[in-house]
């Protein structure tokens, strides 16, 4: 051989060897080898077949033996085909292909799986789906790669639909490896003691990992417990199906909750079935996992470390000591024990640090049990009759007599009702039914529609749990028993044999028009049973299977189909899970969300969305992500020209702090109402945020600036220490006055780091949004003798949501934004507001290789919803009943789909709902980027606005991304044609770039609507004159501009609108009076009777004219509302809700050159007409509001723009709410936050504050002044208020009760920003 084949082979055989390799790597790590292909033919097992050639042994895939294929005898849904792959295996494919040459084929199926070929599980996709989509033909392969890997010798498959033109035809194949399985078997007394070597200093490790597999058909016993240091301890137990995890300290039989901790996962674990369970402790936490279900736990410090000495599997007395949990041991079998990837069963095989405590073997003792299950309407088991039978040696002879009946059985359920068992009774006695009725056993013997017996026992047997039922009659005595417990049993002495008939019927009764053997009148059982015995005798239900004995109908035998759909839960927010055999139900109370899964929020998400739906100021449930993880907060809303979030903290009070030598610095925590993520998402999400702070000092610096370190600091959001205060900006290390250049001290940036001897304060606005809100703030120089200091911090309030007016236009059809996959799996709830002058339009859209999901405009009158989860196109329909959506105004569209239903939602129309098909698809899988005002699937794209679009919570920033793509641009204008309809009272809509505003220049209202009443409270000597400019100044200065509520109107018309509110108990009264330069005058009075009218003096030459309307005694102290108008000589007088009353004047003439309109007492008497003289002599005493003469307002002018109005007051005035409509409350409701900012009042003296002292004795002595001073003060408020208050009662009638904001009324408080928060102290539930 030459060197040069020496090489090649050489190279040949380093490739084979490396082939070789990468071929075992591949093995090692891939697990999808064929696994039936090679099974000789008695590995295959099948309910019948249709001929030798047929038979189950040619069911392998791509194979033409005998028939080509298995093939049973009849082709109905009893038929199956079993496979035993010899031990177990880990199985993670499966395929089917239909008969070789044939029209035979399956086109759905059931996979199960099992251990021993008994007690068979159903494999299910997604915890719900059962059925796998089987063949379309009979020659290709279809592989199905299961989500989950099962763990079996036995696979089973139920074929549910084949060929309608064929029959049953199957060829089958699996794929996976080999599974090392190490067992160990528990018979309830003995357990497995794994002893650590002694440590003298333990070491505490990072990780550590218990895991095993469990199976068993006991539901209670303990599984793991460990011992620890410091008498702590780790248990996991089976408690009613269910793995409780303790975490414990301590030996105590009572320990208090912050000892202990206790986790449940996981349910009906005692099916005798492998479940898998795994303990992580990482760090300061605990991973829980139960098959596909991971909780994680936090450990309280007193818990942790967690060092472990021992650990014993299988129960808890291996311990030999005495500990809190009395449970009993673990009867099953446990694999795979693994400490720390340590094989325990191969340490105690080898007696190696695992003592063997009690009767434990290492192969798993298999009990024979075989449950059936009643799934549908349709079930039920037929049994032949049986007799308790006793020796009659009468008449000459022995013979046996029927003489009872004894029959037991044990059953689990969700169901409330359903027929257990009925049969008639020989001699025709009558019929017994044996049924679950509100969750109760109950017995009943009817007879020709008379009720003979009626018996209940036990309570509570809808809980998933197995339940025995024992029913004995014998000797005029009948007994039922639940559960073998004496509390729970029933008895009866009937006066006839209770003996059964020919046939016992199970579940329900056969579907057929002549059965007049089983009636029932009852719900139909859903669950399973098992341990049917009938006369002591055990009925063997494989037979029954066979059709050997008895008959059913529509069953599943050898298996227990209950499934638990509360756990994992589905029900979101903390709602009640509770279920039926084939659904659940969330319970949404006090939840603050909705819906089937509660998953929407039943609020809103800022107070800028409360405002927008007509709401006014006061406490809101804020829910800021909507449908998200953060919890609904309650917020006071602050409508006014912005709307304002307020947040409280618990100290908003000035706070005084006095000079110690023993103490450094004064700390100061601010706990808020709203925990630290919802203020972090209220911040994120509004458009600007501020905090006021505020320091008062003598001889106490602040930032100590310019160049040393800062004596006072604060720390916000970001937990840093930010060293610069109100007014300044971060960094800066500056106050306000420093950056303004105006502190008091120019070598200083703040005020107070001057030093000096008198009161100075440094006070301003934080509004950096990265930094609030302020969580603690330290004071540092209050330690010298003569240094005082005094702070405040104001509550957090934010104004602006930028998710609300988030909008995108998009001007062509084609085009379209993009953004990452939508993630709803389980859950997905989408809503927008949109506007638009299109027919229709995609709005946006999500595709998945099968899945979809779409929101559309499919015509003027009608939104789509719809989606594929893979059970195959759903759509949700909402019609409008003839209203077009493509009116350009803001629409609300509100979508969710979850695992129970999908529901549509636009505006307040007829919502639709569309339940989801039973035991279907459930997870939502998309994989393409998510289309908004487009689509993948070209089909035509929305024209128009789209506004807050949200999925699950989540703002989408459609402007950001409109700034980049052509096609589509930022922003909508135009919302006034959507809510004009808010702004109230002749108030004008004014466009924003994001919202509106209302102005209510024209209107004699305010408020952000208009709706607010702008109301006085008048005494004798109240007056209100609003006065016109002199002709002579009209005319040298025309271009003079008004304020928005105070308009000059034409001061020479031929006709007034006059309107206003009252409310007076005073009779006569001079209301309203308007004069001009010429001595014309128009007056509005009550006369002495009560009754209103109006007197006009249009012409100086001729006397007054005088109106009387016919609504009598006005001054009840009620409120009224009066509306004049005239027109030339025609006057139209309303009062209240009364109708129309029309009059005519004997002139037609213009009201020349206006002068002045007065309300209250008119102060230039001397021209007055007598009698109105001797009414403005009384003056007026009630409530006057929203006062307009033509377009002023006279009393909005002189309450809210006194300085820029041309009024004139005499006399107390301030606002009031005495003209609501609806009463003042004298009661306003508590909360729970206080929502005034009491602010003390700091000048150059020393502020007026709540001081705070190091020595004790000092405290308590200011205390006690303080007190002293209180009540001293409430003593004397009470003797003015009461003699007040009797003054008032002496004018009006005593059924009349004060108003709140009235003079006379005795909490009367002054119209301040902390009073308009206090008025507003109501909660809304929206």
């Amino acid at each position: 051989m030459d060197l040069g084949t020496r090489r090649h082979t050489g190279m040949l055989l380093q490739l084979a060897v490396l082939l070789c390799c990468s071929n075992v790597a591949i093995g090692k790590d891939s697990c999808d080898r064929p696994l039936v292909s090679n099974l000789p033919q008695s590995s295959f097992r099948s309910s019948s077949q249709l001929s030798n050639s047929h038979g189950p042994g040619f069911a392998k895939v791509n194979r033409r033996d005998g028939a080509g294929g298995w093939a049973p005898v009849e082709s109905n849904k009893y038929q199956w085909l079993e496979v035993d792959l010899g031990e177990r295996t880990e199985i993670t494919a499966v395929a089917t292909q239909g008969r070789y040459g044939s029209s035979d084929w399956v086109s759905s199926f059931l996979l199960m799986f099992s251990d021993t070929g008994r007690n068979w599980k159903q494999y299910r996709q997604e915890d719900s789906v059962g059925a796998f989509t089987g063949n379309s033909n009979a020659d290709s392969v279809v592989q199905f790669k299961l989500q989950q890997p099962v763990f079996a010798r036995f696979l089973r498959l139920l074929p549910l639909d084949w060929n309608p033109n064929g029959r049953i035809g199957l060829r089958l194949e699996a794929y996976g490896c080999p599974y090392k399985s190490d067992v160990a078997n528990f018979d309830g007394s003995g357990c497995l003691l794994y002893r650590f070597s002694p440590n003298p200093t333990p070491i505490l490790t990072a990780k550590d990992t218990i895991s095993l597999k469990f199976k068993t058909l006991q539901n209670s016993g303990t599984l793991i417990h460990t011992e620890g240091q410091h008498d702590r301890s780790l248990t996991l137990e089976l408690h009613k199906g269910k793995l409780l995890l303790h975490l414990r300290k301590g030996k105590s039989a009572s320990p208090g909750p912050e000892s202990h901790t206790v986790v449940s996962l996981g349910s009906l674990l005692d099916d005798l079935q492998w479940h898998h369970v795994a303990i992580e402790r990482v760090s300061g936490h605990v991973n829980f996992t139960v098959d596909r279900s991971t909780q994680q736990i936090q450990v309280p410090a007193e818990l942790s470390p967690f060092e472990i000495n021992e650990i014993s599997f299988g129960g808890i007395q291996c311990h030999g000591t005495q500990t809190v949990l009395s449970r009993r041991n673990f009867h099953g079998c446990l694999e795979n024990l693994l400490w720390n990837e340590v094989n325990v069963n191969d340490l105690a095989k080898q007696q190696q640090k695992v003592s063997i405590m009690g009767n434990v073997t290492f192969t798993c003792a298999e009990p024979v049990s075989v449950p059936v299950t009643f799934a549908g309407a349709q079930c039920f088991l037929q049994l032949p009759g049986a007799a308790l039978l006793q020796r009659d040696a009468g008449g000459g002879g022995v013979a046996l007599v029927a003489v009872g009946v004894v029959i037991s059985l044990q059953f689990r359920t969700w169901n409330r009702a359903g027929l257990l068992l009925t049969f008639d009774l020989q001699q025709q006695v009558g019929s017994l039914w044996l049924y679950l009725s509100e969750a109760r056993v109950r017995l009943q013997i009817h007879k020709a529609g008379r009720i003979l017996v009626d018996v209940a026992t036990g309570f509570g047997l809808n809980d998933g749990q197995w339940h025995s039922v024992d029913l004995t009659a014998r000797r005029g005595r009948l007994t039922i028993t639940v559960d073998k417990e004496e509390s729970s049993t029933a008895y009866a002495s009937p006066s006839f044999p209770v003996v059964s008939g020919n046939n016992l019927f199970f579940g329900g009764c056969p579907d057929s028009k002549n059965n007049q053997e089983c009636r029932n009148p009852f719900n139909v059982f859903q669950g399973c049973m098992r341990h049917i015995h009938v006369d002591n005798n055990a009925v063997d239900l494989i037979k029954v299977q066979q059709m050997v004995i008895g008959n059913y109908s529509d069953l599943q035998i050898d298996m227990c189909g209950i499934i638990d759909r509360c756990s994992p839960s589905h029900c979101e927010h903390g709602g009640k899970c509770t279920q039926s055999w084939s659904t659940f139900h969330c319970n949404c109370s006090n939840t603050g969300y909705s819906g089937a899964t509660c998953h929407s929020s039943i609020y809103e998400q800022s107070c800028e969305v409360y405002k927008h739906n007509g709401n006014t100021s006061g406490l809101y449930y804020i829910d800021v992500d909507g449908s998200g993880p953060i919890k609904p907060q309650l917020i006071y809303c602050n409508m006014t020209d912005k709307t304002w979030m307020v947040i409280q903290h618990n100290n908003t009070e000035l706070t005084k702090l006095k000079a110690s030598s023993r103490i450094n610095q004064h700390l100061a925590y601010f706990n808020y109402s709203a925990d630290e993520e919802q203020l972090g998402a209220i911040i994120t999400q509004a458009e600007h945020c501020e905090q006021e702070v505020f320091y008062h000092c003598r001889k106490s610096r602040l930032l100590n600036t310019p160049d040393g370190s800062p004596f006072t600091w604060w720390v916000g959001r970001t937990d840093e220490p930010q060293t610069y205060w109100g007014g300044a900006v971060p960094g800066s290390q500056q106050c306000g006055c420093g950056l303004q250049g105006n502190c008091i001290d120019s070598d200083h940036y703040c005020n107070c780091d001057a030093d000096h001897k008198e009161w100075a304060a440094d006070s301003g606005l934080l509004t950096h949004k990265e930094n609030l809100p302020v969580r603690w703030v330290v004071v540092g120089d209050i330690q010298r003798p003569e240094s005082e200091a005094a702070y405040r911090v104001s509550p957090l309030r934010c104004h602006g949501d930028k998710n609300f007016w988030n909008a995108a236009f998009f001007n062509k059809e084609t085009s379209y934004l993009h953004f990452p996959t939508f993630h709803g799996e389980l859950s997905a709830d989408i809503s927008f507001l949109f506007k638009t002058t299109t027919s229709s339009g995609v709005f946006l859209e999500n595709l998945g290789i099968k899945d979809f999901i779409r929101v559309e405009l499919s015509s003027p009158m009608e939104v789509v919803f719809s989606f594929d989860v893979g059970n195959g196109p759903f759509e949700v329909h909402v019609e409008t009943g003839g209203v077009a959506l493509n009116d350009d105004r803001w629409h609300r569209v509100r979508a969710e789909r979850n695992v129970k239903e999908a529901s549509l939602r636009v505006d307040a129309f007829p919502g639709a709902t569309q339940k989801a098909p039973a035991d279907g698809h459930i997870h939502l899988q998309l994989n393409s980027q998510l289309f908004v005002g487009g689509t993948a699937s070209r089909m035509k794209g929305f024209l128009g606005c789209i506004r807050s679009l949200q999925l699950n919570g989540r703002t989408l920033d459609l402007e950001e991304r409109a700034k980049i793509t052509p096609g589509v641009r930022p922003g909508c204008p135009g919302h006034c044609s959507s809510y004009r309809q808010l702004c109230q009272n002749q108030a004008r809509c004014v466009e924003r770039y994001n919202g509106f505003s209302c102005d209510c220049g024209l209107s004699a209202y305010a408020g952000p609507f208009c709706q607010r009443e702008v109301s006085a409270y008048f005494k004798p000597g109240t007056s209100v004159q609003y006065t016109f400019k002199e002709p002579y100044e009209l005319t040298r200065n025309t271009s003079t501009q008004s304020q928005s509520s105070s308009i000059y109107s034409d001061l020479t018309p031929r006709g007034e609108n006059v309107s206003f509110s009252f409310r007076t108990t005073q009779s006569p009264a001079l209301l309203l009076y308007v004069s001009s330069y010429y001595r014309e005058y128009l007056a509005v009075l009550l006369n002495r009777n009560g009754y209103l009218d109006v007197k006009y003096k249009l012409q100086n030459s001729r006397d007054a004219e005088v109106i009387r309307t016919s609504i009598r005694n006005l001054a009840n102290g009620q409120l009224h509302r009066v509306s004049i108008r005239r027109i030339s000589e025609t006057v139209s007088v309303q009062i209240d809700q009364h109708g129309r009353e029309d009059f005519n004047l004997t002139s037609d003439a213009e009201f020349n050159t206006i002068k002045s309109v007065v309300l209250g007492k008119v102060q230039e008497s001397g021209e007055l007409d007598p009698e109105i003289a001797r009414l403005n002599s009384l003056g007026f005493s009630g409530c006057l509001s929203v006062v307009q003469f033509n377009s002023i307002a006279p009393l909005k002018a002189a309450l809210l723009y006194p300085n820029t109005s041309p009024v004139i007051v005499t006399g107390p005035l301030a606002e009031s709410t005495c003209g609501s409509s609806s009463p003042a409350n004298p009661f306003p409701a508590k909360t729970t936050h206080p929502l005034s900012d009491h602010s003390g009042t700091v000048g150059t003296g020393e502020p007026i504050v709540n001081a705070i002292k190091s020595d004790s004795g000092l405290i308590g002595g200011v205390i006690a002044m303080v007190i002293f001073v209180i009540l001293c003060a409430l003593a004397i408020m009470a003797r003015f208020l009461y003699r007040r208050k009797e003054m008032f009662h002496s004018q009006e009638p005593k059924s009349i009760k004060p108003e709140a904001d009235s003079p006379e009324y005795p909490f009367h408080s002054e119209p301040t920003s902390q009073n308009e928060l206090s008025e507003n102290k109501k909660e809304y539930f929206i």
